[in-house]
């Protein structure tokens, strides 16, 4: 797994034993369930999130991190950051590992990668909020996101099929 400084922070801060579905939100776990899709570009998109009529992207890079990427569900969570954060970091580890698994699983590779940023949010609570998206890198395509390890204003990590198996 490649990541930077602050979400490595994160993860020591949290218990990784054992992420399961348990620990994902319902809408997620039927995300996960649901699999995978190849569009019409060879974009990989979860088949639970593929827009009802097909957008128009600058790239495959552009397709896949639009349509698989979103805000992880976070208002269950406790506000305190001591609390909060180790659970939302195993909620989107959960989520990423049955997702990057089913896209194994389907595709015969492990190709794919999840994305997960923490920050917080631009509120007066200024709470810690998380995004996972997934996208296959392409060797002409530029990075998700280029220089990871040197992201400062967010925790960040890039996540594969052979990283989650140390938690799942």
């Amino acid at each position: 797994m490649r990541s930077n400084a602050r979400m490595r922070e994160h993860l020591r801060a949290t218990d990784l034993s054992g992420p399961g579905h348990q620990d994902i939100p319902p809408m997620f776990r039927d995300v996960a369930a649901r699999g995978w899709f190849v569009t019409a570009a060879g974009g990989r998109v979860l088949t639970a999130l593929r827009p009802a009529t097909p957008g128009r992207y600058v790239d495959r890079l552009a397709e896949e991190t639009t349509v698989n990427g979103r805000g992880m569900t976070d208002y269950d969570l406790p506000a305190a950051p001591h609390e909060r954060t180790p659970l939302l970091v195993r909620r989107c580890l959960a989520y990423v590992c049955a997702c990057l698994r089913k896209a194994q699983e389907e595709f015969g590779d492990s190709r794919v990668k999840a994305y997960v940023s923490l920050s917080c949010a631009d509120t007066d609570e200024g709470l810690l909020t998380s995004n996972v998206t997934f996208c296959t890198p392409l060797a002409d395509v530029r990075p998700y996101i280029p220089g990871l390890e040197q992201v400062r204003d967010a925790a960040v990590a890039e996540i594969s099929a052979e990283d989650c198996r140390a938690w799942w």
